[in-house]
């Protein structure tokens, strides 16, 4: 048995129409594991010291992790697995500090959808959110993605 899609295809995408993943709390040995992955060892992550020193005073996570777990969250609903060709662009704005100990989820709104020359393919426009459990919005992302249409020969 081959690979069977679990994700939806362009002409099966409502506009304005939330979808909210689940949550997971950001752990201390997700900052750790990413900040090796990364190679950003950057005080404000990974130094209790000098973090007490910050205007947040204590250590933060990295925005960077936050997207990298906005698009894993995504990712685990399956509506775009199979059916995704290519994320085109994705901006962000850090809106929030992410804290060890949040616990976040993440809502993907797609927004605007273009049909392609190509038959086989469009463009949707996503607002995503990345919300930790006092729903206070810690990244705000815009996603343009490449999904495949359906029934294309």
């Amino acid at each position: 048995m081959g690979y069977i899609n679990r994700g939806i295809y362009f002409e099966d995408i409502e506009i304005d129409k939330e979808i909210y993943t689940a949550r997971r709390t950001i752990l201390d040995c997700d900052v750790a594991n990413f900040a090796g992955l990364s190679g950003d060892y950057n005080p404000l992550h990974i130094d209790d010291e000098y973090a007490k020193t910050n205007i947040f005073g204590k250590r933060i996570a990295h925005g960077t992790l936050g997207i990298a777990i906005m698009t894993g969250q995504v990712n685990q609903l399956g509506i775009f697995e199979g059916t995704t060709i290519a994320l085109i662009e994705m901006q962000n704005k850090f809106k929030k500090p992410i804290m060890i100990g949040d616990t976040v989820h993440s809502v993907i709104i797609p927004i605007k959808k273009i049909s392609s020359k190509n038959p086989s393919r469009g463009i949707v426009e996503c607002d995503v959110f990345l919300v930790n459990q006092d729903d206070k919005i810690l990244i705000e992302a815009k996603w343009t993605l490449m999904i495949a249409c359906k029934n294309v020969a």
